[in-house]
């Protein structure tokens, strides 16, 4: 075949597309595995990073044996769900689905027999999602700890959810009012509130409105859901309005 024949030319294109495009698959596929294993060992590490213990990816799986007693899923009434597991729900496609008809993922860790409850939380930021965990004290009302991440967010704006000095700023803060309602904890912005903890209330990150305020919401609006459930432990009172 003259090679400098169109057909040539168009039949050694097709050739180099199915060559390249099978490689790619293939390195993909292989990768599969490798790649599911770290963003689980992931997962382990911001889950205990809210209960204070930091830790190598490598050592999270270790770690978390260690400190999670229980990965429960429950529905809508508080309700452990049998038979799904907690890291295999997928909160960005659970919230696309009427409130009756998610799952509620829930891990419950054990540091030295203090109790605590930690909840996957999802969200929007400015540009894209964010999501992260916190977690509760044994009273149910007191955070923990917490942790965020985020998908697209500015650096040196919003993308600094993930920076210490911001999460830091929740641990203690009171997530229910005196008559057990679930108010969460709010940013805001020009906050003097100082070290004050049962105000509900954190400091914004500067220029970074939208991102903080996401942040806030995706807490208050995650937590309500785990209500019925902590009613059913009798750890907490929830309010009749």
């Amino acid at each position: 075949m003259d090679r400098n024949s169109n057909s040539y030319t168009f039949i050694f294109s097709i050739i180099m597309v199915i060559v390249v495009g099978s490689g790619l698959a293939y390195t993909a596929t292989s990768l599969k595995g490798l790649q599911d294993k770290n963003v689980l060992e992931e997962k382990m590490q911001n889950i205990l990073a809210t209960i204070g213990i930091q830790t190598e990816r490598a050592d999270a799986p270790a770690k978390y044996e260690q400190y999670i007693q229980e990965a429960i899923v429950l529905n809508h009434n508080g309700e452990v769900v049998e038979g799904v597991e907690a890291f295999a729900v997928d909160l960005n496609k659970e919230m696309d689905k009427p409130v009756e008809e998610q799952a509620f993922p829930l891990y419950v860790a054990d540091v030295d027999g203090e109790k605590y409850y930690i909840i996957p939380l999802y969200g929007s930021g400015l540009w894209d999602a964010i999501w992260g965990y916190v977690s509760l004290k044994e009273d149910v009302n007191t955070i923990a700890g917490a942790s965020f991440g985020h998908k697209a967010e500015t650096p040196g704006l919003g993308a600094e959810i993930t920076k210490e000095y911001f999460t830091k700023r929740f641990v203690d803060e009171k997530v229910m009012d005196e008559s057990g309602n679930m108010i969460g904890v709010s940013v805001v912005k020009g906050y003097t509130g100082g070290n004050d903890k049962d105000d509900s209330k954190v400091d914004i990150i500067s220029g970074a409105t939208i991102t903080s305020v996401g942040v806030s919401d995706m807490i208050s609006e995650r937590l309500k859901h785990y209500l019925p459930y902590f009613e059913k432990q009798g750890n907490v009172k929830v309010a009749n309005n």
